[in-house]
Order: structure tokens, then C-alpha cells, then sequence
């Protein structure tokens, strides 16, 4: 770890869109005039907006990047085309940002010489496999780790030149482990590249990926660049983690409910933090918000857009002052996964099976439900995964009545929601929104209630819910101020 004496920092992440427009993130976050010195942050950037889609594969269609043709087992001209057309979209970027020309020069011969490098590792990688001794299913792992890193560096790199360019004392924190071939773990490669700088006179940029042993993106898939963040925070001890987005943390969805409708939330906590992620809203990854939550270290979400507003403040000891509805959340695609059968009643270890499937094939499950002789589990994945958990689940039970139907989950949410009533409020203002509820889930822990409804009614209910809950507090600016 650094030799420097660096306390009261902050460690603090910029999001791929935000990362895209550079000069609003320079003159909002990077070079903010309210700020007394440009230094003590630490900055862990995601790649420009829509890059790792091309070198994986796109995140909501599927549609397959250099990663995908290259696993697929297409010909090398098919994902070496697709190379080629991420090579020409980041030098078509540096052109965009970078304006002084040996410094364009200096980011496009940098990231030109990575890409080759890279596509020889593939190549080679390829004729190794062709062997027989060798099976390319073995490595595949590695090869998305490898092109997953690029998105990163691309983007670090040219923060730190454009930031040079402005008289700042950046430098690149390379974590990706290029032609290294040490194997460290995720902690002992942020302290190596962490070690001898001067927080106080240097604004260290940081790859949001860090090839680490085992594999980062193994356990956080496309969350890599929160765990890199949460990581960097809890090693250099920092006073608060800060997320930079697009948006604020908002009582609802803005483009559902209204930008006028909507009010950010201004304190919240860890619990509730993880039940969006659950949701697939997240604020940050679970595992990443763990190590923050365990060293208490406060996160803070602000938008990009808009750096005069304190943001969320998350903390792990938050609780509202009264009883109430927070946010009010959901997702839109669910299937509902429906395993009856009459041998189930009185028998222990039913539900393995069926999470091993959805285990097997990355579903992943949102909630569940169960009774003497019907489980059913709330899934978020695509048409194809579900058909084949359906026919795994056909096999291992033949005498059983399995169904699945497309749902979508309203979820409301708050600190505390320990209100006589708060539950037949909601019901309520679903059934006066013509909205028949499906399934309800309640825990006892009272943070959240989550409601099962047809696709339909999704953005109808999630208004139905925000105009009752939310909007007849008149809260202002925010919801708790920060």
C-alpha cells in the first residue's frame, strides 16, 4: 500500500453514460468550482457508454459483440471484424474528445497496439485449441475478462491525457493486468497499483476492471467496475464512496411517473439499496456495497447533472422518521416459474431441484412462493433460458404440473414501513386503478411489499402507487435531504 500519509479522501465511480460527455463531467465533477483542490479522489471510470456491448455482447438484446462470435465458434473473420469495428468506435471517440493532436496520437496508438495484442492472444488461443489437447470451452472465461478490460482502459487513458491537457496532475491506474502475469488477488492488485501516490497531489484515474486470480467477472459479470470501486474504498480507507449517474435516486422512474412527479431520495440505506438491486435497479452491486457497508463507509449517488444537489446519502444505520413509502420500484419482464404437484406435500428438499436448474442456466430468481404443493419462482431472464429450465424441470419431475407465464413486479419500498395499514393502502390504490394483483409478497422485516401483475398494467400500477404513496406527502426537493 502507499507509503504517502493520505487520509480524508473520497473514492468515486463514473458511469459509462455519464463517461460519454466528457465535458459536463469535467466541469460538473473533475474540475467543480465549489471545490477547494481538484485532489484527495480517487476516480474509478466504466468504459464509454455502449463499448462493452460491442466487445460482449449487448446487455439487453443479446446481440453478440467480439466475445459472443468468438465463443460461438464463428470464423476469426467474424470476430475479427467485430474488432476491427470496436477499434474504429474508440478512435472515432478519441477523436471526438481529444482535440490536441499529440495526445490523440498518443491515445490512439496506445489503444491500436492493445487491440492487436489482443487479437494475437485469440488467435493464438485458437490454433492451440485446434489441437484436440486443448478445449477452447476452458479458456472462454479468460478471453471475456481479457476483452471486458479493453472498454476500461480506453476510457482511463483518455481521462488522464484530457485532464493533463488542463494542467491536472492525473495518472493512469492501469489495473487490468496487461503482460502481467503475476496472479494476484483483486486486493493485492489495487494496492500495487495504488502504491506511492500522493492523494494530496495526484488524481489517480482508475480502470473500472481489475484482472485479478480467479476472475472478477466470474463472480460480478458485467458489476466488475462496482466491486473494483467498492475494493479501492475499503483498502485506501476512504471517508465516502460517491457514485457520479445520470440520473438522480428517485421516489419512482421519471420517465414513468413524470420528471415533475418524481422526488430523489435523499437518505436511504444499505437494506433498501439491495432490494432494488434485487429489482434490477441497482444502486450498487450487493457484494460491492457489502464491503462498504462492513468498513462503514457511507455511499453517496449523485447525478452528474446536476452537482449542487447532495444526492443519496446511503448509510447502513438509516431509518425514516415515520413510517412510509420511499420508492416505488419493479420489473417490468418476470416469468412466473409454477411447479404443482400433490407429492410435494410433507417432502424436504423439493425446491434443490428447481434452484439448480434456474441455477444452471443464470436465472435469476426475484422472489418465490410456496404452498403445501406449488412453489413458484419469480424469474428475471430471457424467452430461451426459461424454455430450457422448463425442460430440465419436465425431466426431473414427469408427474408434476409445471406452467410459466410472463408477470411483471411492483415493488413499494421504504426504511420502515411498520404502519397499521400502509399494506391495504397499496392494495387499495391498485384496485381503484382497475389493476388485479396475482401474488403478494410481504416479509416481516417490512422494507418492501412486492405485488404480481400482468405485463399490461405495469407502468399504470407503477403511478397508481406513487400518486397514493408518495405524491400526498409533498416532500420537495427531496425525500429525508441528505
Amino acid at each position: 500500500m502507499s507509503t504517502v500519509d493520505n487520509h480524508g479522501h473520497t473514492v468515486e465511480k463514473i458511469g459509462g453514460t455519464s463517461m460519454s460527455q466528457y465535458k459536463v463531467v469535467r466541469d460538473n465533477i473533475f474540475l467543480n468550482p465549489t471545490l477547494t483542490t481538484p485532489y484527495q479522489r480517487l476516480f474509478v471510470v466504466s468504459a464509454y457508454s455502449g463499448m462493452t456491448d460491442r466487445l460482449l455482447e449487448h446487455k439487453r438484446s443479446g446481440e453478440p459483440g467480439v466475445y459472443g462470435r468468438y465463443a460461438s465458434g464463428e470464423s476469426n473473420e467474424a470476430w475479427q471484424q467485430a474488432l476491427g469495428q470496436v477499434r474504429e468506435a474508440m478512435l472515432t471517440k478519441n477523436a471526438e474528445l481529444i482535440h490536441d493532436t499529440f495526445r490523440r496520437a498518443q491515445a490512439n496508438n496506445m489503444i491500436s497496439q492493445r487491440i492487436a495484442g489482443i487479437e494475437s492472444c485469440l488467435l493464438d488461443l485458437r490454433r492451440l485449441c485446434s489441437s484436440g489437447h486443448f478445449k477452447l470451452d476452458d479458456h472462454l472465461q479468460t478471453v471475456r475478462e481479457l476483452l471486458a478490460s479493453l472498454g476500461e482502459v480506453h476510457s482511463a487513458l483518455n481521462t488522464v491525457l484530457l485532464l493533463q491537457s488542463e494542467g491536472i496532475r492525473a495518472r493512469l491506474v492501469d489495473l487490468s493486468g496487461w503482460q502481467d502475469d503475476r496472479k494476484l488477488t483483486l486486493d493485492e492488485r489495487i494496492q500495487d497499483g495504488l502504491a506511492d501516490i500522493d492523494f494530496s497531489n495526484e488524481l489517480p484515474i482508475i480502470t473500472g476492471y481489475a484482472q485479478c486470480d480467479g476472475g472478477l467477472m466470474h463472480s460480478f459479470d458485467r458489476g466488475y467496475s462496482e466491486m473494483t470501486f467498492s475494493r479501492v474504498a475499503v483498502i485506501s480507507k476512504a471517508c465516502e464512496a460517491i457514485i457520479h449517474k445520470e440520473y438522480h435516486l428517485s421516489s419512482a422512474d421519471p420517465r414513468l411517473v413524470g420528471d415533475e412527479k418524481v422526488v430523489p431520495i435523499g437518505r436511504t440505506n444499505y437494506d433498501i439499496a439491495d432490494q432494488l438491486s434485487n429489482l434490477g435497479m441497482e444502486a450498487i452491486h450487493p457484494q460491492a456495497a457489502k464491503g462498504l457497508r462492513q468498513q462503514g463507509i457511507d455511499l453517496r449517488v449523485k447525478n452528474t447533472f446536476e452537482p449542487e444537489h447532495n444526492g443519496t446519502l446511503i448509510t447502513s444505520d438509516y431509518v425514516s422518521q415515520d413510517a412510509c413509502v420511499e420508492i416505488i420500484a419493479g420489473r417490468e419482464q418476470v416469468f412466473a416459474i409454477a411447479v404443482f404437484d400433490q407429492d410435494m406435500v410433507g417432502r424436504f428438499g423439493y425446491d434443490e431441484q428447481i434452484l439448480a436448474a434456474l441455477k444452471r442456466f443464470k436465472a435469476k430468481v426475484i422472489a418465490k412462493d410456496i404452498n403445501a404443493n406449488t412453489i413458484t419462482h419469480f424469474v428475471a431472464a430471457n424467452l430461451k433460458t426459461i424454455r430450457r429450465v422448463l425442460k430440465e424441470l419436465h425431466a426431473s419431475f414427469p408427474s408434476a404440473d409445471i406452467s410459466s407465464q410472463e408477470v411483471s413486479i411492483v415493488s413499494a419500498l421504504g426504511s420502515d414501513m411498520q404502519a397499521p395499514g400502509i399494506l391495504a393502502k397499496t392494495v387499495t390504490a391498485l384496485a381503484n386503478a382497475g389493476i388485479s394483483i396475482l401474488a403478494v409478497h410481504q416479509s416481516m422485516r417490512q422494507v418492501d411489499m412486492q405485488f404480481v401483475i400482468a405485463p399490461e398494467n405495469y407502468t399504470r400500477a407503477i403511478c397508481a402507487l406513487h400518486q397514493c404513496l408518495v405524491e400526498p406527502h409533498n416532500h420537495g426537493v427531496a425525500i429525508c435531504a441528505a
